[in-house]
């Protein structure tokens, strides 16, 4: 990671920036040395008007020389990683190079840090010599995920009497990004998934494009084994064969973030969960190799419409993890009180497997989801109860009646639906939901004269 420079502002203001810079030791000095010369003058004492000068010009000469010295230095900040999931510390690395002739005096680096990142954390530099360097580093730590801005840093300048104090700022910046808790996940097979592949997958060509339905004329880098010889006499230049690929799987991974659907605030809260478990779910996903999109109750989709709106077929899957993490370091509740926008996008297409965190569901909600999942090869609902999150951990566990009721329809309606208590694990509810599919397909066959 490179580092990030920036240079410091020049103050501005003259000889009353300067006696604002002062500090307790100088204005005390200062008051001392006033009121000395005026008992000397007072009593007729000129050795007591000697010391009263003396004591009065010390902390003027220091302001003075402080103000005009130039220190020609460079800061730099460096974050390590620059992004972090929640509850995980970060180390951000300081920098000061002295690119002037001269030594420097006492430096004191002082760098802004948000409140929920922790102190703000200070350094006292003694002494640099032309040409040298001096690092520094600190650690931030927040249970929130956010973006979080670190800078500008600043510079504090002091005499070697302790008289004044100046402070410069450099103006560059640096963003730390606090994403979800991601949770390793067990590798079942879930509805919507087949062997090697996934019902959800679509049809991709290799080295051409999806419109490319016959054979194409000859490309720099293509196989001569794949030429086509009798269109090569026909149309007088080389033809070659297209390819298929192996059918790539398609997983969308639905996010409620309706205001409405969830009770309480804080890290420990249903929403956060929610939030987690959906990051959780991208990358274990495009781990398996999945083409996946994250979408949200409004109809936004990441990494957004091209390529179908998926990432990991044309994208490389760290950065479509890392743009969908970016995403849902920010997202908040949405204004919306329903689902029918991210209907309105799952119906466009035979959308794949299909994972969903949702909150608390009333019954028009709950029959738009059943027609989502007409649009999908499998889908997989995991339902907060944000009545039971609001009760002590200590209190009789249990969905609510309403909870209940909502998970029925949507089993009904052929989702794979799963209750989620608090504080619940989200890789014990992955299995759970893996050994219900399994069971409803046994109960299938059974029905069907043991015919799957």
């Amino acid at each position: 990671m490179s580092w990030g420079t920036g240079g410091t502002e020049e103050e501005k203001g003259g000889l009353r920036t300067a006696l604002a810079g002062l500090t307790t030791r100088g204005r005390s000095f200062l008051a001392a040395g006033v009121a000395a010369v005026i008992c000397a003058y007072i009593l007729g004492q000129s050795d007591l008007l000697r010391v009263g000068l003396l004591l009065a010009a010390l902390p003027l000469v220091c302001a003075t020389v402080l103000y005009r010295t130039r220190y020609r230095v460079a800061g730099s900040r460096r974050l390590s990683p620059a992004r972090v999931p929640s509850g995980s510390e970060a180390r951000v690395h300081l920098r000061m190079d002295n690119v002037s002739r001269l030594p420097t005096g006492l430096l004191m680096l002082q760098d802004r840090v948000p409140y929920v990142l922790g102190p703000r954390p200070r350094f006292v530099l003694d002494r640099v010599e032309a040409g040298g360097r001096r690092e520094v580093s600190y650690r931030v730590r927040s249970d929130l995920r956010g973006r979080y801005p670190l800078g500008p840093l600043q510079l504090r300048l002091t005499d070697p009497f302790g008289m004044c104090e100046l402070t410069r700022s450099f103006s560059a910046y640096d963003t730390l990004t606090v994403i979800p808790r991601v949770e390793t996940l067990p590798p079942v097979r879930l509805t919507g998934e087949a062997k090697g592949y996934g019902e959800g997958r679509q049809r991709s060509l290799a080295l051409a494009g999806e419109d490319d339905i016959i054979p194409r004329g000859y490309r720099y880098g293509d196989d001569l084994r794949r030429v086509h010889w009798r269109l090569t006499a026909r149309y007088g230049e080389l033809m070659v064969r297209r390819e298929e690929q192996p059918q790539r799987s398609r997983c969308t991974v639905l996010l409620d973030t309706r205001g409405t659907a969830y009770e309480g605030a804080g890290p420990d809260s249903a929403f956060e969960w929610a939030v987690s478990g959906t990051a959780s779910a991208l990358v274990h996903m495009l781990e398996r190799g999945f083409s996946v999109r994250l979408l949200t109750d409004d109809g936004s989709s990441v990494p957004g419409e091209g390529a179908d709106g998926f990432a990991g077929a044309s994208q490389q899957s760290a950065d479509a993890a890392g743009l969908m993490m970016d995403t849902l370091a920010v997202i908040d509740h949405s204004d919306g009180t329903g689902l029918s926008r991210a209907y309105d996008v799952l119906r466009s297409g035979n959308e794949g497997l299909l994972i969903a965190f949702l909150g608390d569901l009333d019954e028009e909600q709950a029959t738009v989801l059943a027609k989502m999942r007409q649009r999908s090869g499998g889908a997989v609902a995991f339902l907060l109860d944000s009545e039971s999150w609001l009760r002590e951990p200590t209190d009789v566990p249990g969905p609510s009646g309403s909870s209940v009721d909502r998970l029925r329809m949507l089993r009904e309606a052929g989702w794979t639906a799963v209750s989620v208590p608090r504080g619940a694990d989200l890789a014990d509810l992955w299995r759970t939901a893996d050994r219900q599919r399994t069971d409803a397909a046994s109960t299938g066959s059974t029905a069907g004269g043991g015919v799957r």
